[in-house]
């Protein structure tokens, strides 16, 4: 078997549009495709045996054990395969059960597709799969402990920490779009003007001072105390000879810490001799140079959390400790205690398990105690100084018990320090009573605090305390979203996100939109190339300075990775026509259109998906949307628009020579065709129905008629506007139309706006593409044969897969199938065969070049025009060739 690739989508896809984290792998299955399990002699007893726990999967049979029954009736391996992936991840603790075996049309390749928990642990699975179905195959011995086991760990190291993670439930809750940024705990919450972002707990409004002032404990220590906030007795020192002077200021028992340092690192309490005192310092040196030397409080070790200068939390710290029975050793007992299932490495579970480290060691000595050392019953033996749970120590809930004047001077602090989100950690008998009254103390204020001793305390009650901080970036009015309008369609998107850009600047917005040409933010140029993928959507929902997202979808993207957003507001389709079909599993019409029905379809209810009435699949799709239908039609007979009037809905018309929306029974025209540039007079009826979906679209989001009908006027069809899209050069014997026409369908709309015009000579220069079918190719031949008077075949530098001349030679007896009989020049490269054209162009001629490097063309004929102009010695009059023709 080979895996040919592994992709990991994002958002809605071609295989769900509300699972949008799969992994989708085009498997070759070889021989196997003519060999199901139920001839791989030893297969079936081999699978039972080593994954038995794949006896839960009903599969197609409804009920358990239904997988294996499939398995010894016969099935196909990328079936066995998806099975097993979802198994491993279930056997690491990872959720899934969504999975799906497609072919791709070509004999032995599948897709297997299947949920995954994050995208490195799901590449992984997809090739432990591969691997222990070819080893069932073989019979050779499997691990599959071990498997499960990296795959676990992988996981672990790619997924978000509990904090984290708590704040990612509560934005799932209230529907508020994520993106992850550089690492596990960097996450964008919300979409461009209105993001917000965090790493771990520190928040894009938490203030760089105050975390500095937090996290220098010498320097808050001296904030508190100016400002009159209890803390114990202390100072600062940098070198061994003044720790016995603070020592004989202070006196015993005495705290030693690092003046940096977090998670309890270099701490040492209850120290009672100088000898203690000297290890301690050189211990909390290893962290920081100064050290702070401070009295010790008797009491517990309490944390509050404090979320927007409010309580939202409060813990009861327990340092990591064991307790003796009288007959297990020390280390009998850490074993034990760490065998508790809520116990894991790192952050990885609501417990970390307990590490013989340094400081327990340490403790161990100083008690002179080894680790085989058996313990009195009820002897509590700790081994840590600090009771942080990264340690192991344990929470106890106590947010209910916390007296008034202790959250008054909480909330003091926590306004001092300037933190929106900090733990302050106190020392007290008690959080019951005033600390006036118990000798209680702040010991120290912490930025980017832990949540797991609150989200899951080891007693006492979970408090959700992710939400309060949610409330705090996005109060009730502030809304995490921007409008995201996503277009697709096989020919017109670009044009039409282009359009709809144009009209919602003029109205105000700060727009950003995607592409097959780049990346713009308000018409600024941010990414060159085809970016009408995921990772370009992405891009301008990660841009803060964007208030408005208008997205190109294309095939590609959708089919590779899907849209990169979870839902947007306005969907556009524009049409579905042959393009594109043969590649990548999708050979037919009917499957292109499953394709491009994922944007309308990952349209929210309270949003519109604006649909092409005169295409069926197009017109089709308006079943599967759970949204308000928009429909545009270029026929104001449609049987289809007027029912939907008839019903109140909204229509985008072209009538009586107008663009019009029908709202219901209202009658809004928006601009007589004659004045909007951008349809060439009325001549190019494809353009006519893009600016009708753009129309619809804004006309949805409130823009009023009167901005919309300037906004028309005002977008040309030039190059700046819509490069490569019906761009016009006019020279002073001919003009040359340069259009990114690449297909039949718009080789057909082309030739509408020609036929339209009275150009007297047409000349046309086509080319094959090499990776769509050979009959595409040849289709553009043959139309082509019924357009031009002469014909030049170029080929494209890049040539797909195809040896050079093999898609013009398909080309070439398209030409020929025709019964028109126009001569055929055939120059390869592109600049070279536009030249010849023109130096041969008569009086009268329209070159049409359908290209392929735009911006080279765009540069060369603007160039051209230039130097025309500056030979011209006085101004002349030049015939406008393009007319409308006379019926």
């Amino acid at each position: 078997m080979n895996t040919l690739n592994i992709n990991v989508t994002c958002g809605p896809n071609k295989w769900s549009v509300k699972r949008h984290r799969l992994v989708v792998m085009q498997l070759d299955i070889g021989d196997l495709e003519y060999q199901p399990t139920n001839e791989i002699e030893g297969f079936y007893d081999r699978i039972t045996e080593l994954i038995p726990s794949l006896y839960e999967h009903h599969c197609s049979e409804g009920k358990p054990g239904g997988f294996f029954a499939r398995v010894k009736d016969g099935t196909w391996m990328g079936h066995v395969i998806e099975h097993i992936a979802i198994e491993l991840q279930a056997l690491a603790g990872i959720e899934s059960g969504f999975g799906r075996t497609r072919g791709t049309g070509e004999k032995g390749h599948y897709y297997v597709v299947f949920d995954c928990g994050d995208e490195e642990s799901g590449r992984l699975v997809a090739e432990k799969a591969v691997l222990i179905a070819q080893n069932l195959v073989d019979g050779a011995e499997t691990d599959i402990n071990q498997h499960v086991e990296e795959i676990r760990i992988t996981h672990a190291e790619n997924t978000p920490g509990p904090s984290t993670a708590s704040i990612l439930r509560e934005t799932a809750e209230r529907d508020i779009p994520t993106i992850k940024l550089e690492d596990n705990s960097s996450w964008q919450l919300g979409y461009g003007c209105n993001q917000k972002r965090i790493a771990a707990t520190i928040t894009s409004s938490t203030s760089h001072t105050a975390v500095e002032t937090a996290c220098n404990k010498e320097h808050c220590r001296d904030l508190l105390e100016s400002m009159s906030v209890p803390i114990a007795d202390g100072t600062a020192i940098d070198s061994l000879d003044k720790l016995k002077d603070s020592i004989d200021s202070l006196g015993f028992p005495l705290v030693i810490k690092p003046a940096d340092g977090n998670q309890g690192r270099g701490v040492t309490t209850n120290i009672t001799t100088f000898e203690q005192a000297k290890k301690a310092f050189q211990f909390a040196s290893t962290v920081c140079e100064r050290v702070i030397v401070e009295r010790y409080i008797p009491g517990f070790d309490y944390r509050l959390l404090m979320v927007d200068g409010k309580l939202a939390a409060a813990a009861k710290r327990t340092p990591p400790h064991v307790v003796g029975d009288g007959e297990s050793s020390i280390q009998q007992l850490i074993n034990e205690v760490n065998r508790d299932p809520n116990r894991g490495e790192g952050h990885e579970n609501v417990l970390t398990k307990i590490q013989v480290g340094p400081t327990a060691k340490s403790i161990l000595s100083q008690k002179n105690y080894p680790l085989n050392t058996v313990l009195k019953n009820e002897e509590t033996l700790y081994l840590d100084y600090a009771a942080n749970l990264s340690k192991g120590g344990t929470a106890e809930d106590v947010t209910d018990n916390v007296h008034p004047d202790v959250v008054k001077v909480a909330e003091r602090v926590s306004k001092i320090t300037g933190l929106d989100i900090c733990g302050i950690d106190l020392m007290a008998q008690t959080l019951k009573k005033p600390l006036v009254e118990t000798g209680g103390v702040v010991l120290e204020v912490n930025a980017a605090p832990g949540f797991r001793m609150h989200l899951a305390p080891s007693k006492g009650k979970p408090r959700n305390v992710a939400s309060p901080v949610i409330d705090m970036l996005f109060p009730e009015n502030k809304s995490p979203r921007i409008p995201i309008f996503a277009v697709t369609g096989t020919n017109g998107k670009t044009t039409t996100t282009r359009l709809i850009s144009h009209i919602m600047k003029e109205a105000g917005r700060r727009v950003g939109y995607t592409s097959t040409d780049g990346v713009y933010v308000n018409d600024e140029r941010l990414m060159k190339g085809d970016c009408g993928g995921p990772k370009s959507a992405q891009l301008i929902l990660k841009d803060p300075t964007v208030d408005t997202a208008v997205l190109e979808c294309a095939r590609g993207g959708i089919l590779r990775a899907g849209l990169g957003f979870d839902r947007c507001d306005v969907a556009v389709v524009t049409n579905v026509t042959a393009d594109h079909l043969g590649m990548k599993g999708i050979n037919t019409l009917d499957q292109m259109a499953h394709v491009k029905s994922v944007v309308p379809e990952s349209v929210h209810p309270g949003g519109y998906a604006i649909l092409n009435a005169d295409d069926d699949r197009v017109y089709a799709m308006r079943k599967n949307v759970s949204c308000t239908l928009v429909l545009f039609s270029t026929k104001d007979d449609s049987t289809r628009l007027n029912k939907h009037r008839e019903a109140g809905g909204i229509c985008a018309v072209y009538t009586d020579n107008t663009v019009t929306i029908w709202d219901g029974p209202e009658t809004h025209t928006i601009e007589h065709i004659e004045n909007i540039p951008l349809s060439f007079g009325g001549r190019a009826g494809f353009m006519i129905e893009n600016i009708l979906a753009a129309v619809a679209t804004v006309y949805t989001q409130k823009i009023s008629p009167e901005v919309i009908r300037r906004s028309l006027r005002s977008f040309m069809p030039s190059p700046e506007h819509t490069p490569g899209r019906m761009n016009l050069f006019q020279f002073e014997d001919y003009d040359v139309l340069v259009d990114y026409c690449h297909n039949p369908a718009g080789l057909v709309a082309i030739k509408e706006f020609i036929d339209n015009s009275s150009y007297e000579y047409k000349t046309g220069i086509i080319a094959g593409i090499g990776d769509r079918r050979e009959e595409d190719s040849f289709e553009i031949g043959r139309i082509s044969a019924e357009i031009f008077y002469k014909i030049i075949i170029r080929e494209d530098a890049d040539l797909r897969g195809k040896d050079a001349g093999e898609s013009s030679a398909i080309v070439k007896r398209g030409i020929n199938s025709s019964c028109f009989n126009p001569p055929v020049a055939y120059i390869s490269d592109e600049k070279q065969a536009l030249l010849f054209a023109m130096e041969n162009a008569l009086p009268g001629t329209l070159v049409m070049l359908c290209v392929e490097k735009i911006e080279e063309v765009i540069s060369m004929l603007k160039l051209m025009q230039s130097r025309e102009r500056q030979k011209q010695t006085k101004p002349t009059s030049k015939v406008m060739l393009m007319k409308k023709k006379s019926f």
